[in-house]
């Protein structure tokens, strides 16, 4: 499992020219599933997005989580974030979840981080989705279940 989290002042999704999610101060994350990805990589990576300190205290130092801040998270699903670019100028895929095994991972992922905090807003899996963000810092940071 992959995730791009940037740290946003404020951020929407749009399908089909219509505002589906947006959210204020916290952060995106773009969220990728590869082969082998099960429930203790989403289990890991719940508490990794929801624990991790990417946001000022007092002092500007990077030391509060999302929930010290009370922001927002808006999980948007990004299959090409687990492209192959080894060879060649056009990435693969092949090395991407299935989609109809994703589907079902990106989902189960919105409901696990939903049940551990409240300010959650997610796209939707094979829309095509216009991501609008202000990248807040900028602070972008790449997390990965598998080494």
């Amino acid at each position: 499992m992959i995730i791009v989290l940037q740290r946003v002042s404020e951020a929407s999704v749009n399908i089909n020219n219509s505002v589906h999610s947006s959210i204020e101060k916290g952060f995106v994350a773009l969220v990728g599933f590869q082969p082998g990805d099960n429930d203790e990589d989403l289990d890991l990576m719940v508490r990794k997005i929801t624990r991790i300190r990417i946001f000022d205290d007092e002092n500007g130092a990077l030391n509060h989580s999302i929930s010290d801040i009370n922001g927002d998270i808006l999980l948007v699903p990004n299959f090409t974030l687990a492209a192959d670019t080894s060879r060649g100028n056009r990435p693969g895929f092949s090395t991407a979840m299935s989609p109809d095994i994703a589907k079902p991972m990106f989902e189960k992922f919105v409901d696990a981080v939903s049940s551990v905090y409240p300010n959650v807003a997610s796209g939707v899996f094979g829309a095509d989705m216009k991501v609008s963000l202000v990248n807040d810092g900028p602070i972008t940071i790449s997390l990965a279940s598998k080494k």
